[in-house]
């Protein structure tokens, strides 16, 4: 089980990184009301049908074309094809946050 510390470092770590940020760094996306849109980089299109909700109280993308949907998190691993470990440090390093030592490759510290 994952302790209180790995867990407020992934919450600070989703709440300061901006998934709408993120993503623009892959993906060309348009404003659409209060979303983004823009072509997804998950399958072929010449349609957008990939949205970025950046300013709810769960910031997500989802693509309407082939399902794919997630936050900031799984964006980064699948676009990078990368593990949560990986996808963490990079993102809590934007963020100036802290991974607690038994969690930064994604093993914990033997006693």
């Amino acid at each position: 089980m994952l302790d209180d510390k790995f867990r407020v470092a992934v919450s600070e770590t989703k709440k300061w990184v901006s998934i709408d940020v993120l993503v623009r760094e892959y993906v060309r996306l348009e404003r659409a009301g209060p979303l983004m849109k823009g072509l997804c980089p998950f399958h072929q299109e010449k349609t957008p049908s990939f949205f970025v909700y950046p300013d709810i109280n769960d910031p997500h993308y989802h693509c309407f074309g082939c399902g794919a949907h997630g936050d900031v998190f799984t964006f980064l691993m699948k676009i990078e094809d990368i593990p949560f470990s990986d996808a963490l440090r990079r993102l809590a390093s934007r963020a100036h946050i802290s991974i607690p030592d038994q969690h930064r490759c994604g093993k914990r510290r033997r006693r």
